[in-house]
């Protein structure tokens, strides 16, 4: 018996369309009940806007950091619940944060 009639087997057990997985999973917006810090930070001199205080995965920190990235037309990186967008996007960002239902709290704004 190889690992395909294995599979086979396991699909059998489950009645196709229903759902497998019990748990609701709830988006992290839903989660997020502390806004997300949008602040413009120094780099090696160089402008960067750092969205902190990030609650959820790390998939999901990545994905919308994506997202962030795609309509700001530059790049950046994302870990440890932070996204570091490269550029001064700070009220562009605000605005696609608050259109997307997530909290925003302005540091080092004019």
């Amino acid at each position: 018996m190889d690992w395909r009639d294995k599979l086979n087997n396991l699909k059998s057990e489950f009645p196709e369309g229903e759902a497998t997985v019990s748990a609701e999973i709830i988006p992290a917006k839903k989660r997020q009940t502390e806004p997300l810090r949008v602040e413009l930070d120094k780099r090696n001199g160089n402008p960067t806007t750092l969205i902190t205080e990030f609650l959820g995965t790390n998939d999901e920190l990545k994905e919308l950091a994506k997202n962030l990235k795609i309509k700001c037309g530059t790049g950046g990186s994302s870990r440890d619940g932070e996204i570091l967008i490269q550029g001064d996007f700070r009220v562009k960002i605000t605005e696609i944060l608050l259109s997307m239902g997530f909290k925003v709290k302005k540091i080092n704004f004019k």
